[in-house]
């Protein structure tokens, strides 16, 4: 009798545990969930409150929200736990005669320890050290990469998927725009906790929304979901940076840390051969970005083949113009081979600092936004950051319907008719001069035009460094027209003719100019009845 009583006994008090435990996970994940969540997405999202005054209006709104919410949930909490500590009571009493009789029953041994550690926590840790977020995993190939998503308070630029297509959009379903909003939140209140803001190395004022820059984020499914975040710093060159994990369940922080890029010197690589007008008008480009905006770059350019003074124009780039000193001209006497150039160009480095390498192309557009995410999302032995560029259709065709094509600077609009996301290429990357000697660099015996930047891909695919891959905003590919040479192998000269076909216009695009016959006729008829 005695051990069936304590047998029903164990599995009662087990049974209220199991729901007072759940309740307790219930309750935490509720108080982690805004009760008035509908107000903040307007604001965020439609740009309702675009004064500092109105965010904390909303903020201080919201914190007495949370906190009335979170004194209530604090006396039933208290109710359970006073509950849970008299029925554990009265079970170790029963199992203290039970054994001091030397009657207590097989398997009821562990009931009579006290739990060290919830097993929700345990597996929530175990979720974070499984998943690629401190450190890189080896990949078997490029295919089974998960790329982020780059979000900011109004826009989520992301690779196309799915039926939409669209490479930027406001969130639509509304549990994607409460995870950003709510991710957001929490952030704010991190940076303005009582630990943070008696932080003295930390601003004094209160964030804000307005401090938010950009977000990376992505989800393993086995896993959970990583957010990187970065706020303004006290000075254009300082930056916050949060990183956070949702093992399917709360966010937890893993970083914050303020990151100076005062000194984070690039060097950006450009082969060439010939090509004097883009030459030119990446060289514009480069003044207006590097000199005048930025002044932390060095510019190293490889030429291949025999040149003159007129077919690379350094003249944009004397000192007596700008004053700039950080360029570098390297020639080779030989056929043309992009990863031939940038392995020259990075190895031709001769400064003992760690510099942080940008391979860029001749017909390649990009702003100071880039240039800080590349600092930013490389990080030495660890990071390593291969920016999805969003590639322009052939203006002649897009703009067909103006009398003149527009400036560049105006064609650069991330839409579904004006361009793509160039995910197949992996040609434009930022990574530190370490990490491309340590990983071997590119293969020098690949010739010519394609896979060695795929071939560099993977080696850093294969190694613990870990590859971010996510859209960019700020880097643009200019349309110019392709030429496939006829000596090129079989493979490479369907991949150039695949890329030629998806560079002029978009499907849509294509498919008017291809049925305009029919088009026109079918006009023609629809006005003959009317």
């Amino acid at each position: 009798m005695l051990k069936r009583w304590l047998i029903a006994m164990a599995a009662r008090v087990g049974i209220i545990v199991l729901v007072i435990c759940c309740c307790l996970s219930l309750f935490y994940l509720l108080a982690c969930k805004p009760a008035a969540r509908r107000s903040q997405q307007s604001l965020l999202w439609s740009g309702g409150a675009t004064t500092k005054e109105g965010y904390m209006a909303l903020l201080q709104e919201r914190e007495d929200s949370h906190r009335h919410y979170i004194n209530s949930l604090t006396k039933q909490i208290a109710q359970l736990k006073e509950a849970l500590q008299e029925r554990t009571q009265q079970l170790q009493d029963s199992l203290e005669k039970a054994k001091a009789k030397g009657i207590l029953p097989l398997g009821l041994e562990s009931l009579h320890k006290t739990p060290t550690q919830s097993d929700l926590k345990e597996f929530f840790r175990s979720q974070l050290n499984q998943a690629e977020v401190n450190s890189g995993v080896q990949l078997p190939s490029e295919y089974a990469v998960i790329p982020f998503d780059t979000f900011t308070l109004r826009r989520v630029y992301q690779l196309e998927t799915g039926l939409t297509k669209h490479p930027e959009e406001r969130p639509v379903r509304k549990d994607r725009r409460d995870e950003l909003i709510t991710t957001l939140e929490t952030a704010l209140h991190v940076l303005n906790g009582p630990e943070q803001r008696s932080d003295t190395t930390r601003r004094k004022h209160i964030y804000s929304p307005s401090d938010f820059i950009e977000g990376l984020t992505r989800t393993e499914r086995d896993r959970g979901t990583v957010y990187d975040l970065i706020f303004k710093g006290e000075s254009p060159q300082d930056f916050t940076q949060l990183v956070f994990f949702r093992p399917f369940g709360p966010v937890m922080k893993v970083k914050s840390e303020s990151v100076d890029t005062r000194t984070m010197l690039i060097n950006i690589i450009v082969p060439l051969s010939r090509r004097a007008d883009a030459f030119r008008n990446f060289i514009r480009n480069f003044r207006e970005v590097c000199i005048q905006q930025d002044g932390r770059v060095h510019l190293t350019v490889v030429y291949f083949g025999h040149f003159k003074k007129h077919q690379v124009p350094a003249s944009p780039l004397t000192v007596r113009e700008t004053r700039f000193r950080g360029f570098t001209l390297i020639q080779l006497n030989e056929d043309f081979s992009r990863g031939r150039g940038l392995d020259v160009g990075a190895r031709a480095w001769r400064r003992s600092q760690n510099v942080l390498l940008f391979f860029c192309d001749v017909d390649i557009h990009f702003t100071s936004d880039f240039l800080t995410s590349c600092r930013l999302k490389a990080e030495p032995g660890k990071k390593v950051y291969y920016p999805v560029l969003f590639s322009l259709y052939n203006p002649s065709l897009i703009y067909i319907n103006q009398t003149h094509l527009p400036p560049v600077q105006q064609q650069l609009v991330i839409k579904k008719e004006t361009g793509f996301w160039r995910d197949f290429g992996f040609g434009m990357t930022c990574q530190y001069r370490s990490d491309y000697i340590n990983i071997g660099g590119f293969d020098r015996s690949i010739k010519g035009w394609g896979l060695e930047d795929v071939h560099l891909y993977r080696k850093y695919l294969h190694s613990k460094l870990m590859v971010i891959r996510s859209p960019s905003r700020g880097l643009f590919h200019l349309w110019h027209e392709k030429h496939c040479a006829d000596e090129l192998p079989l493979d490479k000269y369907k991949m150039c003719m695949q890329t030629k076909a998806m560079s002029e216009a978009s499907h849509g695009h294509l498919g008017e100019l291809f049925f305009k016959q029919e088009i026109e006729a079918h006009f023609n008829s629809q006005r003959q009845r009317n």
